[in-house]
């Protein structure tokens, strides 16, 4: 109680913990309280996502995400290898069914190429099948830039990290930010089981991002609008059919980059996400609900602007999160020999998609800052990839803003 700590950090995701890693690295000084409300660092976002290392490929040039995604993409392999966390840049291939599709994927191939996405090139169908043998297609594109990793191991590393800097600092868990008022010179911050002190606040709260820009008096229109993704994944003796990363050609008018097969880090296949609109931000069942959560993406004319404009793939979203048969003929436009039994129920993820008052989710990535506070408002993916880069981001914002020397 008796400690005024120069930053507090909302939020212990990939991207709270590389705010404090930043910080605390470049200003071993500094004196850092990082909160984070679940047992452990990355519960949610963080350890929910598919693993993967993404290139830029899909970013408007010229953006936050495509310049973060990049530089992040650099920054992490580099880390990855300095501290020896698993990863494999191991490439994927986006893949044409028709020639529908065809316009997009050279959309697809000219962005990367505007983003300098190394390596990239246009592939034909028997290159394709080079790559992935049980792929039927009728072009594609390479990125063999493409990687993936255990984002969580990340995390956790950096944590290590930062609490050998300084001891002074402390990382703790299981500590639910209830409210904040301003003092004298710092702000006070209530959690469900302890009182702290900070100068600084910088809210990195993800699929609460919203609200907690709200608890600290920010006013903000848009909401976060919660969308569960279910997984499959390959039986072991299915697992044969892919190699790497397989992704279809997504399409432009869908926030989503739809379904595709991800070979993690540990060996197994997942195949997935779909996107549904979500009655619980942190819920990761499909029965899942929460009154408040519910009522605050149902009230919200943001949510149904984006799902009056997208209404045939939300339909079609919903229908195939409870049926595997539809799961399945998704995956067989890439993939045709798969079976029933090759696929079997996986995990699921929550994605905080930022939506403005007309539905659009298409919103970069988004960090303002107030006069005692910075806050992280949309960090949709890559933001994983591009975590080292937001969190340096965050620090030359503080740097700027709150007179660091």
């Amino acid at each position: 109680m008796d400690t005024v700590y120069d930053f507090a950090i909302v939020g212990g995701g990939i991207v709270g913990v590389s705010a404090a890693y930043n910080l605390q690295i470049s200003y071993p000084q500094l004196k850092i309280l990082l909160l984070e409300k679940e047992a452990d660092f990355g519960r949610h976002q963080t350890g929910h996502n598919s693993g993967v290392i993404h290139s830029g490929l899909y970013y408007k040039p010229g953006s936050k995400k495509a310049d973060f995604c990049v530089r992040g993409r650099n920054r992490l392999l580099e880390f990855a290898k300095e501290y020896k966390i698993d990863h494999e840049v191991c490439g994927k291939v986006v893949v044409a069914a028709d020639n529908s599709e065809l316009p997009f994927l050279k959309n697809i191939l000219k962005n990367g190429l505007a983003n300098n996405i190394q390596g990239i090139e246009e592939i034909t169908a028997e290159q394709v099948k080079e790559i992935e043998p049980f792929v039927e297609c009728i072009a594609g594109v390479s990125v063999p830039s493409t990687g993936i990793i255990n984002f969580v191991a990340v995390t956790n590393k950096m944590v290590e990290i930062i609490r050998g800097v300084n001891n002074a600092t402390s990382l703790l868990t299981s500590q639910e930010v209830k409210s904040i008022d301003s003092g004298s010179g710092f702000n006070n911050i209530l959690t469900n089981h302890q009182h702290f002190r900070a100068r600084k606040i910088i809210f990195c709260g993800g699929l609460q991002a919203d609200r907690l820009a709200r608890m600290d008096k920010i006013q903000l229109k848009e909401r976060i609008v919660g969308f569960r993704g279910d997984y499959y994944e390959l039986a072991d003796h299915a697992k044969h059919k892919v190699n790497s990363l397989i992704y279809p050609v997504p399409n432009p008018k869908f926030p989503f980059l739809g379904v595709h097969f991800t070979r993690m880090i540990d060996g197994e296949v997942e195949c997935g996400p779909n996107a549904v609109l979500t009655f619980k931000r942190e819920g990761y069942k499909k029965t899942d609900f929460d009154f408040y959560d519910a009522f605050d993406a149902l009230t919200y004319s943001g949510t149904w602007k984006l799902l009056a404009g997208n209404l045939g793939f939300a339909v079609n979203e919903y229908r195939r999160s409870f049926s595997k048969r539809l799961f399945l003929e998704t995956l067989q436009r890439m993939i045709p020999s798969l079976t029933m039994s090759d696929i079997i129920p996986g995990r699921a993820g929550v994605r905080a998609q930022y939506v403005s008052l007309d539905g659009d989710t298409r919103e970069d990535f988004k960090i303002e800052y107030s006069e005692d506070s910075i806050h992280v408002l949309n960090a949709p993916s890559p933001a994983a990839t591009a975590s080292l880069v937001i969190g340096e981001e965050i620090k030359n914002m503080a740097e700027k803003h709150f007179n660091l020397n």
